[in-house]
């Protein structure tokens, strides 16, 4: 069987939801039972999201191969079994490395009109994203934008195939008639793409409009029921139906901006699938936390997480957050950071550099070289939280940092309760810490969000909510031994 290709455009506005689109259509065709990779073309000229602001772009990604990518690629690999590398992130500045014109997205339409006249129209397919937009003042939906970028998207000489409308509310049959009429495209490729409560109910609704069964009749693909949707059935019900709720405290500094945090998010909602509870992210800005007293919200929290980020600012309200955590047994998960955060917390009134650069590590001197980027082993110690959550002792996980653990004072800290728990193999980075004696303190150099998927969720952020579910329990047990009954209070 030939390779069939699908393009996916989008138009009207930005932020309509292309990339879930995309993963969405991949895990129907998987559910049919073929292979399937998505690749995300992006037309800024920036070589790669590494160096942009997470308030600019959002999250970075980053690949096993060490590509730091768009945060798409998180949603390809969340919904699908693929497993990303730098080949399937490309961007304007990449390809014209030399060039400075105006960011645009030309190159890549053209190629796309290109490679369908190439490889003839059975083996690929265009999908335009488009908004019908409701109007509130007059209770009517509009057609006219989606209008308008088809025809845009047909002057340069692409046609669509199939076209997916967002729409808050429920589109019309005859204005569906009415789409494929002025757009040139058949009326049951016009497909509704409702709002959805969650974004895992994405591929059910595609499902039920029947897109699955549009695509395998266009790339002339056989239409055989595998049946494994019922995985993505198991999850919305998991998530509409949680038998518990735990409020985690999200400490960071770029918390007003959803985006920059996308992988941690969605993992933080895998470990609650796998808890059958619902996760409360609480937001906290860590610069907040600097001021006198203790954020109101720490107390109200299950669970503490401090993640990534680049830069001093915010620092010593993640300390505060880290020291509130030890002090009073609430589980603590830090990620990147969030560990360096807590080895500084741990050695607060010791006169010790415990982190200090990469390059100090292993003498690279350009900046460019110091960043420690991709898939590296880590070997877990026997006994230890981390080794229970993953079940093995050895593992792969991805990188994105400058910093490291000075290994120099490990001896020291671990005299006064400090564990390392994970290493590389060789011994030359720490990869893990844990505190003796708490009930879940865990720290981590790498980023296992980024491996986290809805249907396997990543072992660290499992035991991580069944933490906090506990201690949630504990709280309640606690507060009911306590309580004075009516005949005590007499």
């Amino acid at each position: 069987m030939s390779t069939k290709y699908i393009f996916i455009t989008g138009g009207v506005v930005s932020g309509l939801g292309k990339g879930i689109a995309a993963a969405s259509i991949g895990a129907l065709l998987e559910a049919r039972g073929f292979k399937v990779t998505l690749q995300k073309f992006d037309p800024y000229i920036n070589v790669d999201p590494g160096t942009m602001s997470p308030f600019q772009h959002g999250e970075v990604f980053v690949t096993d191969d060490g590509a730091e990518t768009d945060l798409d690629l998180g949603h390809y690999e969340r919904f699908t079994s693929m497993r990303a590398t730098r080949k399937n992130n490309f961007t304007t500045g990449r390809i014209y490395l030399k060039v400075i014109e105006k960011e645009q997205s030309l190159p890549f339409l053209e190629a796309i009109r290109q490679f369908r006249q190439e490889v003839g129209r059975g083996n690929a397919l265009n999908i335009h994203v488009t908004l019908v937009p409701y109007i509130k003042a007059t209770d009517e939906m509009k057609t006219k934008p989606t209008q308008h970028s088809v025809q845009k998207l047909r002057e340069i000489g692409i046609q669509p195939d199939i076209l997916l409308c967002r729409s808050e509310r429920a589109i019309p049959e005859d204005m569906k008639k009415k789409i494929a009429l002025f757009c040139n495209v058949e009326e049951e490729s016009v497909v509704s793409a409702l709002d959805v409560e969650f974004i895992y109910q994405v591929p059910l609704a595609f499902s039920r409009e029947g897109l699955d069964e549009i695509l395998l009749d266009k790339l002339h693909l056989p239409h055989e029921e595998i049946g494994a949707l019922t995985k993505w059935e198991e999850i919305v019900r998991k998530m509409r139906h949680p038998e518990d709720e735990v409020r985690i405290g999200f400490v960071g500094k770029y918390v007003e901006f959803g985006d920059s945090y996308k992988s941690l998010n969605e993992a933080l909602t895998h470990g609650g699938i796998a808890n059958n509870v619902k996760v409360r992210i609480v937001y906290i800005d860590s610069e907040s936390l600097e001021e006198e007293g203790y954020h109101g919200e720490l107390a109200s929290v299950d669970g503490i997480l401090v993640g990534p980020g680049f830069g001093s600012r915010g620092v010593e309200g993640k300390l505060r957050a880290i020291r509130y955590a030890r002090e009073k047994r609430i589980p603590y998960f830090g990620i990147c950071l969030g560990m360096q955060c807590a080895t500084i917390e741990f050695a607060r009134k010791a006169p010790y550099k415990v982190i200090y650069k990469l390059r100090d590590l292993i003498g690279v001197d350009a900046l460019g070289g110091t960043m420690r980027l991709g898939k590296y082993p880590c070997a877990l110690r026997e006994g230890s939280i981390s080794r229970a959550a993953y079940g093995t002792d050895l593992v792969e996980e991805r990188h994105r940092h400058r910093y490291e653990v000075n290994p120099e004072y490990v001896p020291t800290l671990e005299e006064r309760g400090f564990r390392v728990t994970g290493a590389s193999p060789d011994g030359k980075f720490v990869e893990m810490i844990e505190l003796e004696g708490h009930p879940w303190f865990v720290g981590c150099q790498f980023h296992p969000e980024y491996k986290s998927r809805p249907a396997a969720p990543h072992p660290l952020f499992r035991s991580f909510i069944a933490a906090a579910r506990a201690f949630k329990s504990s709280n309640k047990t606690t507060m009911l031994v306590q309580t004075p009954t009516e005949a005590e209070m007499v």
